[in-house]
């Protein structure tokens, strides 16, 4: 299904803040970007691929092995083409993964074999984003030339406040708007 448009892989990993993933997909259609929606298996505890399909107005990619034929190796097909990949929100369990070059699942698995810009928006407990393993793994995405949308300070989901909260979808969508310009 191609429009001759801009097409961003938007992942989604397991966080509380999932809705907002889904937010910024309906933002970067609205800017006339096709989205390829692929949430993780966690993901999929707060958001629906419905809901997804719903906003994006394509199908969604939740499997790393897909029953249709027609697509046997969805993390190298969702890639060729890609113009950005962005993972928001993106857990600690999601940036080490990618810092470790792991790829267990369709999300990781397209993380590796993707070459088009990368954005990453972290979103977890502050002390989860100030644990000296959360900041090595962000070091060795930024050394690899990944792209981080925040995380910011404020409210966060387990009632405390601090820095670790998903930035809000139009800051996202600013920073992917860039990357896409790059």
């Amino acid at each position: 299904m191609s429009t001759g448009r801009k097409r961003v892989v938007l992942g989604i990993t397991g966080s509380a803040a999932a809705f907002k993933g889904v937010m910024l997909a309906s933002l970067l259609r609205k800017e006339g970007l096709d989205v390829d929606a692929v949430p993780t298996g966690a993901a999929c505890e707060f958001v629906t691929p419905t809901q997804l399909a719903c906003v994006t107005g394509r199908p969604v990619h939740t499997g790393l092995f897909t029953p249709q034929p027609s697509d046997a190796i969805p993390h190298i097909s969702l890639t060729d083409g890609c113009a950005l990949l962005v993972v928001a929100p993106a857990t600690a369990d999601f940036m080490a993964k990618a810092a470790c070059g792991l790829a267990d699942d369709l999300l990781s698995s397209i993380f590796l074999a993707c070459d088009a810009p990368v954005v990453m928006a972290p979103a977890m407990n502050g002390r989860m984003w100030a644990n000296a393993a959360t900041r090595a793994s962000v070091s060795t995405l930024r050394e690899r030339g990944v792209l981080f949308a925040g995380p910011v300070a404020g409210m966060l989901a387990c009632g405390t406040a601090g820095e670790g909260r998903l930035m809000e979808p139009e800051d996202i969508l600013s920073i992917c708007l860039r990357a896409l310009e790059g």
